[in-house]
């Protein structure tokens, strides 16, 4: 009898040693039916931590007179009797449940255990999280009390029952790759796994339709079909009258429709550009719907002209988004069929041949190689695209993904058995039929430098997130570099003794053995791992000897060192210069042995995963050569990055053009029809100059066009800004900006974020906020503190009623918080970019040498840019409402600050002292 006891804690913290449990939940589970539940409170023997208050809603007064741990120890004890322990992350309850039964004297629970965190990720991998509430959600699991021990304890268990039913339904091939990973993995499956592999070994039962079995591998198959093409016959104008007016499609398949007139203006103005063979940029504030305003026409140039159009965004989110929200919209509204395709770089691909080959090796893996190699193996019975974004993977996986990637299996001839299966060409076969083709910056630009050999062709293409373009642009244009890519690489090949793509070969080609020197090889690949270690050990300590309080800091906290001329003078320059020359000697060598090695395989598929390999080396080479003994070119920049409190070798070596816009022009705007860009952030002061100059446009064929917001701002919003606060500068200034965070907070109830320019600066918010305000008051999140992502971070300041979230870099733009749930943004600093980042730096020198002025021509623009950004953040909706309080008073004491007021909408501006605006704001409120 199959008997599995499923237990909740809920606890005063994570510290084992110092904190208690205050509410214990068990749910048992026999024969596939709840046969059994308890709970109960405990008193931990101190207060109850206000976050934890806040988080289950368990009081001081709750435990008053609950029993005391000892007291309820036998009970538990007794339910764990016999069966499996199981919990959502099962280690940290197994953990706590131990050390609190040998602290009154009772015997650690020795059960066998599954954690359904573990098992979540295999089984479902494309849950869009593994949080027990989300990952209930996501299954359709509800409960009423979520964070109590109890209803925890009950969706844990309702979740297991399921993940057990998925997990016999696999096909034979996964369950047998899975019995090999199992003995690493927390769970244990074992009995599981061989109960389902002889029930499917003795089963006449067929697979499903779309699951294939080739060659030891179970993957879903739906070969590509072409659909058939349609033509539009109505004029554009009456076409968008049967959209966009009165008892078009809009007004019946969207709720609550309201027309924007903005939006159909747009649609014909890109309409107009494809026409007359011109460019546009379309500044669309928020609220106008831009993503439907350029999909509109799109679909119809397509549609008559049968070309494809391209659109590229800079995120992921925003892909997901047209094709999850927009495109199935788009097909009620739009008479006629069209088809749609997503297209990534080869990087995200999944390659069969490569994956079916590393799970023949039955190597020894460490947990998260295998726990990436289970979870694969179950997407790949769910995946239509092989596109690693559907998934997550732990934080190594990433590593073996590109291993198995259809970027590492180097050409596949069409002849081959794999072709057919390919993720990537069925991506390319989609890509080359369909009318829109959706892609990214990062693949458009690396198409566009790589002589269009990417994409398929196409003439008009429109840019969304365009603000973007250029940094996409010009990091493309360059190179990046670090060691544990580079070590990753090199241990894959590996040496005869250790597993890799030689002992492998050597394994399957026994007469290598004889005309193969594998001490040579061995020597020359312990020589080439040593000189790599050395010379990256050696720029950590060069850039830590140049570190000064100056020194240019990364988004990330990463210490920024520009390379230039002056370096070549220097000794240690020099002896760092020498080991480059040494590191790139050795790799040739590899080169060179692999070379021969693989003009003595006789099988095609090992012949081309050589020439991966030494491909990879030669990139190595190659970029080794260029930072290092390359002069500089004078709009290019070089510099280094390391990570202070990492490894000593924790170094990033960095390549990127200063000035792209030539490049831009002569490759890509000279070469396409139309090229529209689009972005509610384009302009500064109602000019496109600055996007126009630093992207290379011609003013020839050039559109441009603001498309104002449907949002009423002077009723929605008001902008507040301070006349008494310190200098940005000074200690004080972090001080008056807290008080006013605590101050505001008591006004809008939390509410808040609060955009920062640096991290360090936040962290020092934090940290004084963490002192001063009372903890039970308000929930403080923030980023790169609080764990998690963006996204996960978001969603804990939603949860909570009064929170309070610091952001910096990635949410001054993309994060949408609408509603109530955001009353109050505080932009803490006008965002200049320092001066002294390193691309920043030579972009500033690049225009002092064309005579222009930095601040007005780059630093200024930028900052406009994004400040517009941050300000976007508020005002969501037609229903929001809310304050913008600017701490940075430079905003209206400086000359330039008009700048930043005359590109935001008009809004209400309030400057005067700290006390009236705060008491501004409660009558507002």
């Amino acid at each position: 009898m199959e008997r599995f006891i499923v237990v909740d804690l809920e606890t005063t913290g994570h510290s084992v040693e110092t904190d208690h449990i205050i509410e214990i939940g068990i749910v048992v589970i026999e024969n596939g039916q709840i046969s059994e539940s308890y709970s109960t409170f405990i008193h931990p023997k101190q207060s109850i931590p206000p976050f934890i208050t806040s988080l289950t809603g368990i009081t001081d007064e709750d435990v008053r007179d609950a029993p005391s741990f000892e007291d309820v120890a036998p009970k538990i004890v007794d339910l764990f009797s016999h069966g499996y322990f199981v919990a959502h992350n099962v280690a940290f309850d197994l953990r706590f449940l131990n050390t609190k039964l040998e602290a009154v004297q009772l015997k650690k629970l020795t059960n066998p255990v599954i954690d359904t965190v573990e098992l979540a990720r295999i089984l479902f991998p494309q849950a869009p999280s593994f949080q027990l509430e989300q990952l209930a959600e996501y299954l359709g699991i509800h409960h009423d009390e979520a964070h109590r021990a109890l209803a925890d304890a009950h969706m844990t268990a309702e979740m297991l029952l399921q993940m057990r039913y998925k997990l016999y339904t696999l096909p034979y091939e996964t369950i047998h790759h899975l019995i090999n990973l199992e003995t690493v993995l927390i769970s244990d499956l074992h009995i599981w796994l061989e109960q389902r592999k002889k029930e499917l070994a003795f089963s006449i039962a067929e697979p499903a339709d779309d699951i294939v079995s080739y060659r030891g591998l179970a993957f879903k198959h739906r070969p590509f079909k072409d659909e058939r093409e349609e033509v539009l016959k109505l004029p554009f104008m009456d076409y968008l009258d049967h959209i966009y007016e009165a008892n078009g499609t809009m007004e019946q398949y969207i709720p609550n429709y309201e027309k924007r007139s903005g939006q159909r203006h747009m649609s014909e103005m890109i309409f107009d550009a494809f026409q007359m063979h011109h460019h546009a940029l379309i500044e669309a504030e928020t609220g106008t719907g831009k993503s439907l305003a350029y999909l509109i026409p799109a679909i119809y140039e397509a549609l008559q002209k049968k070309q494809r159009i391209v659109i590229s965004t800079h995120t992921t989110q925003l892909q997901s988004q047209l094709l999850e929200e927009e495109i199935p919209l788009l097909r009620k509204l739009i008479p006629s069929p069209f088809t749609v395709a997503l297209l990534k770089g080869k990087q995200h691909y999944l390659s069969l041949e490569n994956f079916a080959r590393e799970l023949s090796l039955n190597k020894q893996d460490n947990y998260d190689v295998a726990l990436t190699k289970a979870i694969i193996l179950i997407w790949l019975t769910e995946t239509e695209t092989g596109d690693i974004d559907e998934i997550q993977l732990p934080p190594s996986g990433y590593y073996f993904f590109h291993n198995v990637s259809t970027e590492a299996e180097g050409p596949v001839h069409p002849s081959s058995p794999w072709f057919r299966y390919s993720y990537y060409q069925k991506a390319r076969q989609k890509a080359q039929k369909a009318h829109i083709l959706i892609t990214n910056h990062a693949l458009l630009c690396t198409d566009m430098f790589n002589d269009y050999s990417l994409l398929p062709s196409y003439e008009r293409v429109i840019i969304d997130e365009a603000h973007h373009f250029e940094h996409i642009a010009s990091h493309h244009y360059g190179y990046k570099l670090d060691y544990v890519s580079m070590l990753y690489v090199i241990n894959q090949i590996g040496q005869s003794t250790n597993q890799g793509f030689i002992m492998n070969m050597i394994t399957r080609h026994p007469s290598l053995i004889d005309s193969f020197s594998m001490a040579t090889w061995d020597e020359l690949h312990e020589e080439a791992t040593y000189e790599l270690d050395e010379l990256f050990r050696m720029l950590f300590q060069y850039v830590m000897s140049r570190q000064t309080k100056q020194s240019s800091l990364s988004d990330t906290g990463r210490i920024q060192h520009r390379l230039d001329e002056d370096r070549k003078h220097e000794k240690e320059w020099t002896v760092i210069l020498e080991m480059a020359t040494r590191l790139t000697f050795y790799l040739r060598d590899l080169i060179h042995l692999l070379s021969s090695c693989q003009q003595q395989l006789d099988d095609e598929n090992d012949q081309n995963q050589a020439t991966h390999h030494m491909e990879s080396l030669q990139g190595f080479i190659d970029d080794l050569e260029h930072f290092f003994l390359c002069e500089n070119s004078s709009t290019h920049v070089k510099w280094i990055e390391i990570d202070a409190y990492g490894a000593k070798n924790s170094v990033y070596l960095y390549s990127e053009s200063a000035y792209i816009a030539d490049r831009l022009a002569e490759d890509f705007f000279t070469n396409k029809q139309s090229v529209i860009l689009t972005s509610a952030t384009l302009t500064m002061r109602n000019s496109f100059s600055f996007m126009q100059d630093r992207l290379g446009i011609s003013s020839i064929r050039l559109m441009t066009e603001q498309i104002a917001s449907p949002f009423e701002y002077d009723k929605q919003a008001k902008l507040l800004i301070p006349n008494d606060f310190p200098n940005i500068h000074s200690d004080d200034f972090i001080y008056s900006t807290c008080e006013a965070i605590l101050s505001l907070a008591n006004i809008t109830d939390g509410r808040m974020l609060v955009l920062f320019t640096s991290y360090d600066m936040l962290k020092k918010s934090y940290n004084l906020l963490q002192e001063t305000m009372d903890a039970d008051e308000y929930v403080l999140i923030a980023q790169g503190i609080s764990s998690g992502s963006r996204s996960r971070l978001k969603k804990n300041f939603q949860k909570f009623e009064k929170s309070i979230l610091l952001g910096t870099s990635s949410f001054w733009e993309g994060i949408d918080i609408p509603g109530k749930d955001l009353s109050c943004l505080m932009i803490v600093r006008l965002p200049f970019q320092r001066p002294n980042h390193p691309v920043f730096e030579a972009k500033a020198q690049f225009l002092k040498e064309q005579g222009k002025n930095p601040f007005f021509e780059l630093s200024l623009p930028q900052a406009v840019i994004r400040f517009k950004q941050g300000f976007g953040r508020l005002i969501r909706s037609t229903r929001d409402r809310g304050i913008v309080f600017v701490c940075d008073a430079r905003i209206k004491k400086a000359k330039y600050g008009t700048f930043f007021l005359d590109s935001i909408p008009e809004v209400p501006i309030l400057y005067g002292s700290t006390y009236e605006l705060l008491d501004e704001a409660k009558r507002w409120f």
